[in-house]
């Protein structure tokens, strides 16, 4: 059987029922399987259905907005009179949307499925560069309307641990 049917068929040796004296499924195996799966019956509700082995990168963005209606963060609009504060005082119309941190988590997750059922890395859907460009993107807009910025942390130098510097050191042992 090909790479490409079992993707299709969601068959590989990975994805057989467990043997009955085997552990249950970790909490995160049990999330990727049912991820897996509710991606899967996505695929085959559009219309026409998608066969798993054609899906790309815009099936997967097109799922993750599909998402957003089951959100359960509020994500203030620019004209919203609380945009950009972490914490309104009341309530707003805004949308509720997936927050970023779960969406990043699903797609790690429904990576590893693909890989797992046969898919190769190359050819990951849920790999592409777009995907982080648009999780990269839901980030910002999350964090702006929730007046909270997100840097990105320098790389702390490698430094010598204790109170001691090394020319210090190099002048004791002379």
């Amino acid at each position: 059987m090909s790479s490409q049917s079992q993707i299709q068929n969601g068959s590989s040796s990975s994805s057989q029922q467990p043997p009955s004296n085997q552990q249950p499924l970790s909490r995160y195996e049990s999330q990727k399987r049912r991820d897996w799966n509710t991606f899967g019956q996505y695929l085959k509700n559009q219309s026409p259905p998608v066969p798993l082995s054609h899906c790309n990168f815009n099936h997967v963005l097109d799922f993750l907005r599909y998402l957003d209606q089951f959100g359960k963060t509020k994500v203030h609009l620019h004209g919203c009179i609380f945009f950009g504060q972490p914490t309104p005082p009341a309530p707003c119309a805004c949308p509720l949307r997936q927050a970023w941190g779960s969406l990043d988590a699903l797609i790690g997750r429904l990576r590893a499925a693909y890989e797992e059922h046969g898919g190769s890395p190359e050819t990951n859907p849920f790999g592409g560069g777009a995907i982080r460009v648009y999780l990269r993107e839901v980030k910002e807009c999350q964090a702006k309307a929730r007046g909270i910025l997100y840097r990105k942390k320098k790389k702390k130098r490698n430094q010598i641990k204790g109170t001691q510097s090394s020319k210090d050191i190099k002048q004791e042992t002379s």
